[in-house]
């Protein structure tokens, strides 16, 4: 069986950056689990991997644009620690639910404090860089209609409802 649309995929990987530091690994912990086609991982990766079966291991270089996107300096504002209220202690590195431009909902990320002023970022923490996986195929199976139907796998591994 090949990675398809609709399988459920079991890969064990390590992500690297162009350094070479690890920034995230299932290495000692369970594979990641998910549902191929359905956007559950990044763009990059998930086209190098259409075709590939069990036993096979690869890495990939995944550009930003197939990635978290280009860092976008418009995604970076300084606001008043008045639009904080409720929140006693500001520290860097808090995230916060924040409305986007668009209207829909994102994450900011406290980046600095210089006494009112907060500065914020609502990129993705690895927008702008290329991200670099050491990737094992472990399992491939046909995902059931209730995953296929949510978008997700269920079960070992993957979202438990």
């Amino acid at each position: 069986m090949t990675i398809a649309a609709n399988k459920a995929v079991s890969i064990d990987y390590t992500l690297t950056n162009d350094a070479g530091e690890v920034i995230d690994s299932s290495a000692g912990g369970a594979p990641l689990v998910y549902l191929h086609g359905a956007g559950n991982i990044i763009p990059g990766l998930e086209k190098a991997l259409e075709g590939k079966k069990v036993g096979d291991e690869l890495n990939v270089a995944v550009e930003p644009e197939d990635a978290y996107g280009e860092y976008s300096a418009e995604l970076v504002s300084t606001l008043s620690r008045s639009m904080f209220e409720g929140v006693d202690e500001l520290e860097v590195g808090m995230q916060f639910h924040a409305s986007a431009p668009d209207g829909q909902m994102q994450i900011v990320t406290i980046r600095d404090l210089d006494g009112d002023d907060v500065t914020v970022d609502g990129n993705h923490p690895l927008a702008g860089q290329r991200l670099n996986f050491q990737v094992k195929i472990i399992e491939i199976r046909d995902a059931s209609q209730e995953e296929v139907a949510h978008g997700h796998v269920h079960g070992e591994g993957g979202h438990h409802h």
